[in-house]
Parts: C-alpha cells; structure tokens; sequence
C-alpha cells in the first residue's frame, strides 16, 4: 500500500465526538413530528448524513418537518454542541503525525462548515483545518454519493486513487469507496456498525492509536 498524497478526514465521529448528542435530539425532533424513531435507529441510519437527505426520507415516509427543518436544526446547534463536545480520543495524535510527514489532509463533511467551526472550535482542532474545510452544502449529493470527497481532493489537487479517508459511517464509507478511494473506518464508539462499515468497503479499526500503523506515513 502507498503513502497517501492526501488524508480526508471526516468530521463528525471522527474528529469530534458529537454522534450520540446529535442523534439524541434529532430522535426527538422526529418523534415529535409524528415519525416515531429511537435514538438507536437514527445513530445507525442518519449519522454520517445531511439534514437534507435526513428530511427528505422521512417525509418521504409521510411526516412533515416544515420547510424550515433544517434552519432550525442548524440555528439549535451552538447551544446544543457548543459546551458539550470532546475531540475524538487520540485523534490530535494521528493529526500531527500526518502534518509531521507533510502529507496534505483536509475535513470533508455532512455537515455545513459552520457547524465545523462549532465543534472544532469547542475541541481546539479549528486552528488544524481552517486551511481546508469542505461541506456537502457545496456539492449537489451528499453522502453516501462520492461527490463531496471528489470535491474535497479536486480542490487539494490531488488524485482520488492517492487519497485515504476517515470514516466513522456507513454513508461516509460508502461514499469513499464509490469516490475510488481507500477508506479506513473507525468503530470505536459504542453504538458504531461494524458490520455495516465492513460491508460497505471500509478497512475497520476501533482506536485512533492504531490508524498510523495501518496507513503507510513516513516523516
């Protein structure tokens, strides 16, 4: 296996632990609305993915989230992640092992980049990825769609064949691999899948320890 020429990390459940807060309140938010759904079943379904998509599938179902759904979601999120986020554990290690080699990485995500300023913010990594921050807002599919990770390396100038992506999803995963890349897909909360990871291309690893290892970086 190659060194890569560009590491694609996603955001959320990989550099900042935000998934379960997350879903708990978009559990929530869905119930209320007349779509019933635990926090189990959004945490395996919805993590990984836009608002947009989230609300076009559940009303595709039949329930309405008003047209402002996603406004309200993203106006909800600094009270909701602000004081409550922590980095990912040992991720800032494997970041800096990254910049020590000079291999160029970037944060590619669901999420808008205002949200990424959020919660990288909140963990102090913002300073690490403000050069390169790139959201599914700026291309016409999110994930599980290659879009934005084609995006993201286009703009890196760097080939996707050459390009390693952190996932944490199935949607994420599924979207690196369909982009042509190699994806190495964390599982190390508690409520990840797997299965669902393997099943859709992913190479599994559970610690962020154990990533440099996997991936060939060279100082």
């Amino acid at each position: 296996m190659a060194a890569p020429k560009l590491v694609i990390f996603d955001c959320d459940g990989v550099l900042v632990d935000t998934e379960n807060i997350a879903n708990e309140r978009l559990a929530a938010w869905l119930t209320e609305a007349g779509y019933p759904v635990t926090f189990e079943h959004c945490r395996k379904y919805f993590s990984g993915r836009s608002m947009v998509s989230v609300q076009q599938e559940v009303e595709a179902a039949g329930a309405s989230l008003g047209a402002d759904f996603v406004e309200r979601w993203n106006a909800g999120l600094p009270e909701l992640l602000g004081g409550r986020v922590e980095a990912v554990p040992h991720v800032r290690t494997f970041i800096d092992t990254v910049r020590t080699a000079g291999i160029p990485y970037c944060v590619a995500s669901s999420a808008r980049v205002t949200k990424m300023h959020i919660t990288l913010g909140a963990t102090g990594l913002l300073p690490l990825f403000e050069h390169a921050m790139y959201s599914a807002t700026m291309v016409g599919r999110a994930k599980p769609f290659p879009d934005l990770f084609l995006h993201a390396a286009q703009s890196m100038g760097v080939a996707p064949m050459d390009c390693v992506v952190i996932e944490d999803s199935v949607a994420g995963t599924m979207a690196g691999i369909a982009a042509g890349m190699r994806v190495f897909s964390y599982h190390g909360d508690a409520y990840a899948d797997p299965d669902g990871l393997e099943l859709a291309g992913g190479i599994l690893f559970d610690d962020m320890r154990k990533l440099a290892g996997l991936i060939p970086i060279s100082a």
